[in-house]
């Protein structure tokens, strides 16, 4: 640890260089004593091998949570071996109510925060399921966490952690030799700095996808290890379940983007209050999801008990109130005012759910409101839990369930399509795959391609050609040129996402939003164009058979400039949507050539080709 006395210069400089991250005094401050002081005498114990590699700030599956100290070296058996510290400066720690949970002192006040043992173990098993030479090659891995400035262990090394801490044992101030042994009973021989750039290099392939999962989700088996807030969300829900029974009504608002684990959370939490014995019910307005797991769990769940499972969001106006323990809406922003086929039933969906259920729980994400009927806000929920007396909670996430660095595209990606306002981040090109075709007919190809390596690759595209072959399934509906598509055919329902010809089809916003697949393609109409400098929409070159502008015409007649700008807003939400289905890759082709040459020269500048 030559290097201990600036060590706080060096990770800062290479935090900013390797991640683009400028980071603030406090956290400068916290790698001065973690890393300069007490990681810097862990290192020097002649139990460490000299030639141990050593990551500081790792980015866990280029996404935004960093691994504070990891290890690496070979085991008794000369096997590749991680070991994984996370490093905490706190000094009093009280035990929460909350599973998995503990106070501190942070940021000027006493916080609820993940036990540090907890976040070691689930940045572990982050890496056994998602780095492709770790579970391929079989690393053996190991973690604790360490709070060099705690001078007591009497809460968290209490028997309420004791699950975790048989998984990633904690060590405090004065236990620095039980540390060091720890570490080199784990890593016996050195050799690390060449098994960290495997782990470095390694593709990030996930090993579960939700869809797939689902089924032994419901069975309460982990496939998932819930990271940082997703945990605290998920701890939250099952705790305000519990207490609802006998105390008033609650509410908890859940904000996060795409690959945030929203419909992960959900669906661990629907399996965990099931095994309770409680009233529960997974519900969302877009059939997509439910027709998916529907297809997934046809083995395992007759359509009888699915239904009593999982629900579409329309069918709560008519409940008494309470009727449910727990309602978890997941996609909440694609809730509507008015129910059933015609829309003409009930009052409020938002309203319904909560009068209906005693906790109630609403996932949502704004920038994928889609459609005009879509009313889904923060702010509604908030005023209709207000009316009901409820404790209201609200969460926001932010670690990325997605990988190889899609959660940079992602923000990139709002960005660009002026969704958010501009932040300049930027994704590298190694990280995401993003290219632009100047064919449809060689995009779909290489779409196609792409899906034989394992079925999860799909073509979507702007609604805005005619849905003709519903009615003559002979007839193209997607024509440019000489390429010729149809739109996902009626027989796949809601599952077309999964159906493994449907690669051959062209999807849209209606029957993907909510699901994910590795590469997606995606057409981009004129209804995004660039022009007069910037990317401009055009509501009327919507397809005359797209339902989602309904209601625009007429807005258009009283209220002109807020018709317009709620539509611009629904284009550019439907393609931040459509274009971050793909978890490894977007490719897109723009059938106006301005706006292709548009996406062309952004990327290029970006990467400085």
């Amino acid at each position: 640890m030559r290097d201990a006395a600036t060590i706080e210069d060096i990770v800062r400089d290479r935090v900013r260089q390797r991640l683009n991250i400028n980071v603030g005094e406090s956290e400068y401050r916290a790698w001065r004593n973690s890393l300069g002081n007490a990681m810097s005498n862990v290192m020097r114990s002649d139990r460490i091998p000299d030639d141990i590699g050593v990551a500081i700030e790792y980015r866990l599956d280029l996404g935004r949570k960093r691994i504070d100290f990891m290890l690496s070296g070979r085991d008794e058996l000369d096997e590749p071996a991680l070991y994984i510290i996370e490093l905490k400066q706190w000094e009093k720690i009280e035990e929460s109510e909350t599973k998995d949970h503990v106070k501190t002192y942070l940021g000027g006040a006493v916080r609820e925060e993940l036990h540090p043992s907890y976040q070691a173990w689930s940045y572990q098993s982050r890496l056994e399921s998602y780095n492709e030479f770790v579970y391929e090659t079989g690393v053996k891995m190991g973690a604790c966490s360490y709070l060099h400035n705690c001078p007591t262990n009497n809460v968290v090394g209490s028997s309420r952690y004791e699950a975790i801490l048989s998984k990633a044992p904690v060590f405090i101030k004065g236990q620095m030799d039980n540390l060091t042994e720890t570490i080199g009973k784990h890593i016996v021989s050195g050799s690390g700095v060449e098994i960290l750039k495997k782990v470095d290099e390694s593709p990030i392939r996930p090993s579960a996808r939700l869809a797939d999962a689902v089924g032994n989700m419901l069975k309460g088996i982990e496939e998932f290890i819930l990271l940082d807030e997703q945990k605290t969300v998920y701890e939250k829900i099952i705790e305000s379940a519990t207490k609802s029974q006998t105390g008033k009504k609650r509410v908890i608002i859940v904000d996060g983007g795409p690959g945030t684990g929203k419909s992960v959370i959900s669906i661990n939490a629907l399996a965990s209050l099931t095994k309770e014995r409680l009233n529960v019910r997974y519900v969302t307005a877009n059939g997509a999801p439910r027709d998916v797991f529907k297809a997934k769990l046809s083995n395992e769940l007759t359509s009888d008990s699915f239904k009593q499972l999982f629900s579409g969001s329309g069918s709560f106006h008519s409940m008494e109130k309470d009727s449910y323990d727990v309602l978890i809406a997941d996609e909440a922003h694609r809730l509507t005012a008015k129910s059933g086929f015609y829309k003409n039933e009930g009052e409020n969906q938002i309203k319904e759910i909560i009068s209906a259920s005693r906790t109630s729980v609403f996932f949502i994400d704004e920038a994928q409101k889609v459609t005009w009927a879509d009313i889904g806000e923060k702010d509604s929920i908030k005023e209709f839990a207000a009316k009901e007396g409820a404790e209201i909670q609200e969460y926001q996430l932010n670690s990325q369930f997605r990988c190889n660095g899609s959660d940079d595209y992602l923000a990139w990606l709002e960005q660009f399509l002026g969704v958010k306002p501009s932040t300049g981040q930027l994704f590298s090109e190694g990280s995401f795959d993003f290219q632009v075709f100047d064919s449809p007919t060689q995009l779909h190809e290489e779409i196609k391609r792409l899906n034989k390596l394992n079925g999860k690759s799909r073509m979507v595209a702007g609604y805005c050609w005619n849905w003709v072959s519903k009615n003559d399934f002979e007839k193209g509906d997607i024509i440019i040129g000489g390429y010729k598509a149809r739109w996902n055919l009626q027989k796949y329902d809601d599952s077309w996402i999964i159906n493994p010809n449907s690669v051959n089809e062209v999807g849209c916003i209606h029957t993907c939003q909510g699901l994910e697949v590795d590469y997606v393609g995606v057409i981009i109409g004129d209804d995004l164009r660039f022009e007069r400098g910037g990317l401009i929409t055009d509501p009327s070159a919507r397809a005359k058979t797209d339902k989602s502008l309904s209601g625009f015409k007429k807005a258009l007649q009283t209220d002109e400039k807020g018709a317009l700008l709620k539509a611009d807003e629904l284009i550019r939400n439907t393609y931040r949507t459509l274009m971050s289905r793909g978890m490894r890759g977007c490719y897109i082709y723009c059938t106006d050539e301005a706006t292709n040459n548009y996406f062309k020269k952004a990327i290029k500048e970006m990467w400085n080709e």
